[in-house]
């Protein structure tokens, strides 16, 4: 028996005294108040060290909506779940063989008693849970099946045991037995491992254009908008507290012709007309000073307006060279007609969002970890581009760890750095002028972050040229799966997979965690496909342009047949009906390059010609076993110095004189074994042997 009816007061525990801190085995930050034993309400966690992407509200468990003896279990549960190794717990020989639950978890297991209490009190079963059976326990779980997720039940499953784990030190006590003994929570739920991730990827007609949006900000629009952005500030800063000599000034911006007032661009709070706001700043005036807004003024209003009735107008932006960009129509002009305050905070925000996305999608960190980067957090590692963040998952140590990095990823970085106004965190506060911390920090989950950048994406795309970013599924976990699985399809990466990813306890090894995260995607497949398509035929269309230019594309006869080939989509493409007779239209020839489909296969040796269809003298396939459907060239027989379906490109030339020096100077070895001499000798022989290919 597990069950001890240890006697308590009303509401009081057995064991804890309600002044006792609750908090005793985490690391504690100073002169923050910890809750005891005794609030019956809320235990609010802020002594403990927050992640940065959790909110303040959810950093904290709370008790309501529970009776007093399930408040009182679920604050005892609670307590023990924090601090394992409790003296209480040891002195009931209760051995908790884990780490202390974080906040996040312990909010989910107080959840599940309090879904079970409901249960308890809607069938009839009372309050008394070591009166409960196994049989009780069961029925509850086959409840829950119809409804919840298998993962779900396993952690109702979880909390069942908890509770008669606990037994000797709850008040009442608890569950009498384990209502599946010798199972393990995952086989009583039905919750089966499964061989890939149950995270998806994000599509590809997602992932390119919200990328692309992404680094477009970055790279083109965020130049602007910081400098919008600290000119708004600057005009704050310098800008004139009292009212005192604004009527003489307007007067005088008046009396220039070449002055113009600063317009309402359209808005979700605006309509057209003078921007009394930005107009003040601009004459100099900042603060709470609003000269245009009391009735005595109203003379100063008809002034403006009768300027803007002349046409005296333009659009209001606190710069004026903006960034152009060619429109889905074809026009050219500014990404954005003008940069106000309004729009000054919809493009810090999105800017901000712009550099996570791009973060999110390339360097391969998690939400956690990126929310976590702090200022000066660029480094180089191992002579490369890093970043330095927490990695926190399955990990208490909480070690800084470096994920390489990319150079634009690096200024994505360095641009969320630079618009950040939080002491410590890139990724926090979107650094609106005027705000203050406390109210422009305001938690907000990243997927929001991501859906509103979209939608504000998709609204402007008229005037910024973005391509449309359809609907779907992107959300922060899904960017490093897809990513992993792009690199995934690169040979022998799982090693390099695992190391990034930070899978350090297999990294030496491919392993199941490294291979479900660069597992194929159907959705993928077919762009995959037809971009290794596009790539290759990028590779034709430059020798192709080459030889036209009267540049060697190669030697041998496999060279000799590919120049042929060229030469009659160059004839065909002259003979086209409305063409040049000089001089083919060059799309027309890259129209009949890609009908013509050569067989081309590109090496760092050398290139390959071989016809599947008709492989005939491919030299690799001479007294071969060719597996049972295999076609093509078998490419580790390949003998690039004898076969005539080799291409010798000047830069594989190289590569081979290269080589060829390098055994000259092998030969000169003194001592050396005269095996070793006569192999040396044999090597040196295949590699002139592709050399005299390009002889004259």
């Amino acid at each position: 028996m597990t069950t001890s009816p240890l006697a308590a007061l009303p509401g009081r525990s057995a064991l804890f005294r309600d002044d006792e801190p609750v908090i005793q085995s985490h690391p504690l930050l100073p002169d923050v108040p910890i809750p005891v034993f005794g609030d019956s309400q809320l235990w609010s966690f802020d002594a403990v060290r927050r992640p940065a992407n959790i909110g303040r509200h959810i950093w904290a468990v709370g008790f309501q909506r529970l009776s007093a003896v399930w408040n009182l279990r679920a604050r005892e549960v609670a307590m023990c779940l924090l601090n394992p190794r409790h003296p209480v717990l040891e002195a009931a020989g209760v051995s908790l063989d884990r780490d202390p639950y974080q906040p996040t978890t312990l909010t989910g297991m107080v959840s599940e008693l309090r879904v079970m209490a409901a249960w308890a009190k809607e069938t009839g079963r009372g309050e008394d849970i070591a009166r409960w059976t196994g049989e009780d326990m069961r029925a509850f779980i086959q409840h829950l099946a119809l409804e919840r997720s298998k993962a779900t039940v396993r952690n109702y499953v979880i909390a069942i045991r908890t509770l008669h784990e606990l037994g000797p030190v709850l008040t009442g006590g608890g569950l009498a037995a384990d209502p599946w003994p010798g199972r393990t929570a995952r086989s009583v739920a039905d919750d089966r491992p499964r061989e890939e991730l149950s995270t998806k990827n994000i599509a590809p007609r997602i992932w390119f254009p919200l990328v692309k949006a992404a680094w477009t900000y970055i790279d083109v629009f965020g130049p602007d908008i910081l400098r919008a952005r600290d000119t708004q500030r600057r005009l704050k800063e310098e800008g004139s507290c009292t009212s005192q000599g604004f009527q003489p000034a307007l007067r005088r911006w008046l009396a220039d012709p070449g002055n113009r007032v600063p317009l309402h661009h359209g808005g979700r709070w605006h309509d057209e007309g003078p921007n009394w706001e930005l107009f003040t700043l601009q004459l100099g005036w900042a603060g709470n000073i609003r000269p245009f807004h009391s009735t005595r003024d109203r003379d100063l209003r008809e002034q403006v307006q009768q300027a803007v009735a002349e046409g005296r107008c333009r659009p209001g932006s606190f710069i004026e060279d903006i960034a152009t960009v060619t429109r889905p129509d074809g026009s050219v002009g500014p990404w954005r007609v003008g940069l106000d305050a309004r729009a000054v905070i919809d493009e810090c925000l999105a800017l901000r969002t712009a550099c996570y996305v791009f973060v999110a999608a390339l360097s391969m960190m998690r939400d956690s970890e990126i929310r976590e980067i702090t200022r000066g957090s660029v480094v180089e590692h191992y002579g490369a581009p890093a970043v330095v963040s927490r990695k926190r998952k399955l990990d208490p140590g909480r070690p800084l760890e470096h994920w390489w990095i990319t150079e634009p990823v690096a200024r994505a970085i360095v641009t969320a750095e630079e618009l950040s106004r939080h002491c410590e965190l890139v990724f926090a506060d979107p650094g609106i002028p005027g705000s203050t911390e406390e109210k422009s920090y305001a938690f907000s989950p990243s997927r929001d972050w991501i859906k509103r950048f979209i939608r504000h994406v998709n609204d402007r795309r008229e005037q910024t040229g973005l391509p449309e970013i359809p609907s779907g599924k992107a959300n922060p976990h899904m960017f490093r799966k897809t990513m992993a699985m792009l690199v995934g399809t690169e040979p022998g990466s799982e090693i390099a997979l695992g190391i990034q990813l930070k899978h350090a306890a297999t990294r030496a090894l491919a392993n199941r965690s490294t291979q479900g995260y660069a597992g194929t995607d159907t959705a993928w497949a077919e762009h995959l496909g037809t971009a290794i398509d596009d790539a290759r035929f990028q590779r034709l269309k430059d020798l192709y342009d080459r030889h036209h230019d009267g540049e060697t594309i190669g030697f041998g006869p496999g060279a000799d047949r590919l120049t042929a080939t060229f030469d009659a989509v160059k004839k065909a493409a002259r003979g086209q009906p409305g063409r040049a007779a000089v001089n083919g239209d060059k799309r027309t020839e890259y129209d009949l390059l890609r009908k013509t489909r050569v067989s081309l296969r590109y090496g760092k040796l050398n290139h390959c010609t071989v016809d599947d269809n008709d492989p005939s003298g491919a030299k690799c396939l001479e007294e071969a076993i060719v597996p049972d459907g295999h076609k093509g060239p078998l490419i580790d027989r390949c003998q690039p110095g004898r076969c005539p379906n080799s291409v010798i490109t000047p830069e594989h030339l190289n590569i081979w004189r290269s080589e060829e020096a390098s055994l000259l100077a092998l030969l000169d070895t003194p001592k050396i074994a005269p095996c070793r001499r006569d192999q040396l000798h044999q090597q040196l022989d295949e590699v002139r042997s592709v050399i005299r290919r390009a002889a004259p």
